[in-house]
């Protein structure tokens, strides 16, 4: 497996400083996010996307994935018809420059019924949200076989989606290989256990996520460093290692150190080679 590290667990605010200290940590290479004012938006044009990737090559350091955290206010499944529109046209801006950055994958949020952290977006009856989801997946399909680039589900606490038979299904009813799943292990924690995800999603997961989780915290302050939690990682590692993956992982760190912000890159990386068994 390659080992990555999300744009958003660093405060740096210098890419070339971000590209830097994720290899002199270990890491071998960086998820970059399109966010409003992030050093990738809907602004970025391709000669922006050539110089970030040479940059990231000058580095040493691989863009392989694009996440983007815009999905919480532009959604898929959002009552609103143009919201709707937003968030299709969100994801085709995201496969674009992917496809300039070189990268094989996206990240998408994939709608919600409801978020207690974010009681602004409403609740969305379930069925509908899974027919607009479906809808918009659909029509997503030939624009991500067109650039060639993985559209990749991820799992999140959204009360959607909440089985790895019905993540599983929804992918197999676009039928596309390049609509996949987007595995996040700490995240299914609260409600599930990933190694059992991991098993059944099998080949249809193209990226993984990297988190830990304290189950009796509950809440968002349950996140915490990797191998600090409950995710039993040893059986993530062997579930793994039974469908055969051996793509990207990578480390989705909040810094929380405020003094030394960068400390939890090199920790995160300690622990990811604890994890996939790295000297």
């Amino acid at each position: 497996m390659k080992k990555g590290i999300s744009i958003w667990s660093f405060t740096e605010t210098d890419l070339e400083k971000v590209f830097k200290i994720a290899k002199d940590a270990g890491f071998d290479g960086v998820e970059l996010a399109l966010d409003d004012g992030g050093f990738v938006n809907m602004d970025t044009t391709k000669e922006d996307a050539d110089r970030i990737k040479a940059l990231a090559d000058k580095c040493g350091i691989e863009l392989y994935s694009l996440a983007s955290g815009k999905y919480w206010d532009e959604n898929y499944t959002a009552d609103s018809e143009q919201t709707r529109r937003n968030a299709i046209e969100i994801t085709k801006k995201q496969l674009e420059v992917a496809s300039w950055l070189g990268c094989q994958s996206i990240l998408v949020v994939p709608g919600s019924v409801g978020v207690d952290f974010m009681p602004n977006l409403g609740v969305v009856d379930y069925d509908v949200a899974y027919d607009r989801c479906l809808a918009a997946l659909t029509e997503l399909k030939p624009v991500a076989e067109k650039f060639g680039v993985e559209l990749c589900i991820e799992n999140v606490w959204n009360k959607f989606l909440l089985s790895p038979l019905e993540m599983r299904d929804l992918i197999d009813k676009v039928g596309s290989p390049y609509v996949c799943s987007y595995f996040d292990v700490g995240n299914v924690l609260y409600s599930g256990y990933p190694e059992q995800w991991i098993k059944i999603l099998n080949k249809r997961i193209k990226k993984v996520h990297f988190k830990d989780f304290r189950k009796n915290v509950g809440t968002l302050d349950g996140f915490v460093d990797l191998l600090a939690g409950d995710v039993d990682y040893i059986a993530v590692k062997k579930a793994f290692d039974e469908i055969g993956y051996d793509g990207w992982v990578t480390g989705e760190m909040i810094p929380a150190y405020t003094l030394y912000p960068e400390t939890i890159i090199y920790n995160t990386s300690l622990a990811m080679d604890k994890i996939l068994g790295r000297k």
